[in-house]
């Protein structure tokens, strides 16, 4: 079993290195998108966006009720509804529409801060194929030199040439798939988050009446 184990760490390896100067600058790609990729994933996660709680408490209010509690839990989960919600309360003494425009601001800054550190995946999906199309070009030169003279060159050259290949697509598949999946996601919490405080709107300006402000301090 040891034996096993060695074998393919040492052509796991050999993969590696004749690969040549393109498969280091690939592996360190590889090594940025997967800490965007992890880091991302763990702050998007639904209730760091949406805590649960606050859901909650925004469904069970009625037009009328105070909002001391909704207040102690956005100062308990601090998170992008969090934000948002507590700019509408701090703006009830602003018109609607007033009020709607600030929170529709910080709804943007919300959203771009979730965005943050997807455009290295949006980069590393674009030129993990060109860097692995890179070593098959200097794998190729190197081929075409050879021929002929040295068997071992052009053994390198072809190692070099499919490997890096295969590591530029194994970059960039992963990186396009989470790309896409994390602003699919971003966009439904987004349209929820919506959702959610434009319910609050209502309750807190209902048709004909005065906003509520008791609770505002």
């Amino acid at each position: 079993m040891e034996l096993f184990f060695a074998t393919i760490i040492e052509k796991t390896l050999a993969f590696f290195i004749n690969g040549g100067f393109f498969m280091g600058i690939l592996l360190v790609v590889s090594v940025v998108a997967g800490t965007v990729i992890v880091l991302r994933g763990t702050a998007l996660r639904e209730k760091s966006i949406i805590p649960p709680a606050l859901v909650a408490e925004i469904e069970s209010l009625q037009p009328g009720d105070d909002l001391d509690k909704l207040e102690r839990l956005i100062a308990r989960y601090p998170s992008s509804l969090a934000r948002v919600l507590g700019t509408l309360i701090r703006h009830l003494t602003w018109s609607r529409a007033e009020a709607v425009e600030a929170v529709q601001t910080r709804a943007r800054h919300e959203v771009a801060h979730m965005e943050r550190g997807l455009i290295i995946l949006e980069i590393t999906t674009g030129i993990a194929p060109l860097l692995g199309l890179l070593g098959t070009l200097s794998g190729l030169v190197g081929i075409f030199t050879a021929i002929g003279t040295d068997p071992i060159a052009v053994a390198r050259g072809i190692a070099e040439a499919l490997n890096t290949t295969i590591v530029g697509l194994a970059v960039a598949v992963p990186s396009l798939v989470t790309y896409n999946y994390f602003q699919r996601r971003i966009e439904v919490m987004a349209v929820e988050m919506e959702s959610l405080v434009a319910d609050l709107v209502v309750k807190c300006y209902p048709p004909g009446e005065t906003p509520v402000v008791e609770s505002v301090r």
